[in-house]
């Protein structure tokens, strides 16, 4: 039994993180409701339910309450260029300028994206060829750093290796100390 704010409860404890083998963990915020997050992850509300056995009404969910957002398994579309799976906290904007290319052109590649307020994590979208490679970048992909990025974790992004991103950047002294804004 718990008590929050007053009201009695009989499951385990709200606050104790869920299971979520499958999927990542999301921490109920004031306002939200199980539809508005099955919403914002492109999920459907049977599914975040069937993923929290732990909350026993579905009406009844809390701020600090960590529930489990299942992960959404969407087709990888056919792209002209490179793919990206959107990351917690990306916008379609962010996304543009990191890869060097326009709004316009990233959602002319991705005409499934009806809203582009609306991308969920784990989503695969398209990234449009660049039609010049960069000065110095034999690839012709920039990146840009983002507040968090590792270089394992930008090498998991763009499905590479971190020795990839050293050897095309040999600028990188020492690999624990990129910078945000940095472009590789």
């Amino acid at each position: 039994m718990y008590v929050k704010d007053g009201i009695e409860g009989t499951s385990h404890s709200p606050l104790v993180p869920p299971f979520c083998p499958q999927g990542q963990l999301y921490t109920v915020v004031a306002g939200d409701t199980l539809f508005f997050i099955a919403q914002r992850f492109g999920v459907s509300l049977s599914a975040l339910i069937a993923a929290n056995p732990q909350i026993t009404d579905p009406d009844l969910i809390f701020p600090g309450q960590v529930i489990c957002v299942p992960l959404v398994t969407t087709p990888v579309p056919h792209c002209p260029g490179a793919t990206y799976t959107v990351m917690q906290g990306d916008t379609l904007f962010q996304i543009a300028q990191r890869f060097g290319v326009t709004l316009e052109a990233l959602l002319a590649v991705n005409p499934q994206i009806t809203n582009p307020d609306l991308i969920f994590p784990g989503q695969v979208i398209c990234l449009p060829p660049t039609t010049e490679p960069p000065a110095g970048c034999p690839t012709g992909l920039t990146y840009m750093v983002a507040p968090g990025d590792t270089l394992f974790g930008i090498a998991q992004r763009l499905g590479v290796t971190v020795e990839e991103i050293l050897f095309l950047n040999p600028q990188i002294i020492d690999p624990n100390q990129i910078q945000v804004g940095e472009l590789l």
